[in-house]
């Protein structure tokens, strides 16, 4: 199966098959942002099988070197897949994924289904204060 474009909760998404080349260093990660780009996606979505082991491996920098190649070119990068084992075995690790996760440009998701969750547009709940009228001011009673 090719890598496609698909629309998720109104963003473009190139989702990348199992199959196909790594990502296994720079050269591969402007491979995938060009994909991106002529395609119009605003994210790539990567499964674990196409990830290198040693982006994994926090010391070796190719973590750090693909996710900002993708934010030079402003584009997402999710990774889709169980990394539980990578993470067990490094605490770098864990916390990279846990910061990553907090933020809008590298997520570490499990499944697709998460992915799409994730990118589902959120709506401001009822603890939103409405802004005084203009000219008002808080201690004039008014």
């Amino acid at each position: 199966m090719p890598d496609i474009v698909m629309e998720l909760h109104g963003m473009p998404v190139l989702v990348c098959a199992a199959e196909g080349p790594k990502l296994a260093d720079e050269a591969a990660a402007l491979d995938l942002i060009g994909e991106a780009m002529y395609a119009g996606a605003q994210w790539v979505s990567v499964p674990v099988e196409r990830v290198a082991e040693d982006f994994f491996l926090l010391r070796t920098g190719l973590a750090g070197e693909i996710a900002q190649k993708f934010v030079n070119y402003r584009l997402c990068l999710t990774i889709v897949g169980d990394i539980s084992h990578h993470v067990a075995s490094s605490t770098a690790l864990r916390d990279f994924v846990f910061e990553t996760n907090r933020g809008r440009q590298l997520w570490f998701v499990t499944t697709p289904d998460e992915f799409a969750e994730r990118l589902r547009p959120r709506t401001s709940g009822p603890t939103s204060q409405p802004r005084p009228e203009a000219g008002a001011s808080a201690d004039s009673g008014a």
